[in-house]
């Protein structure tokens, strides 16, 4: 598999946390709190997932590095998400993100159909995020 469709679906995720973060900072006062707890568990697992997938996709025989790096991603997504909102909600998206991003390399290594899988995970993604814009919406 060529590196063009993991560059774009890497792109596409970046640019998707960076649209909601902004979008989300904008409406933090009207987001209560139980709402940020699940925003930064999302947005950090959900991260940490995509990252760690789709680099032990692309880099098979780098688990170490992948690991580390995905579990830094989710931690740090999980993080400004939870900073949005309280500091128990920045544990939560820290700890969430960190724990997922150690697991998802594996369950990336041990993929029969990673192109599938990795496309049901970018809809599920996006369906997350509709979700949750709905829920700010009605907050």
């Amino acid at each position: 598999m060529t590196a063009f469709p993991i560059s774009l679906f890497v792109y596409m995720d970046i640019c998707m946390c960076i649209g909601f973060y902004i979008y989300v900072f904008r409406k933090k006062k009207l987001i209560g709190f139980q709402l940020g707890m699940n925003i930064s568990n999302v947005m950090g697992g959900m991260t940490a997932l995509l990252s760690g997938i789709v680099l032990i996709w692309q880099f098979p025989f780098h688990f170490t590095a992948i690991t580390i790096l995905s579990a830094l991603t989710g931690a740090l997504t999980g993080a400004l998400f939870g900073l949005l909102f309280d500091y128990q909600t920045f544990i939560t998206g820290l700890t969430n993100g960190l724990m997922i991003g150690i697991m998802s390399p594996m369950l990336g290594a041990v993929l029969e159909v990673p192109f599938l899988f990795l496309l049901f995970l970018h809809g599920l993604f996006f369906a997350t995020l509709v979700t949750i814009l709905i829920s700010i919406q009605r907050s």
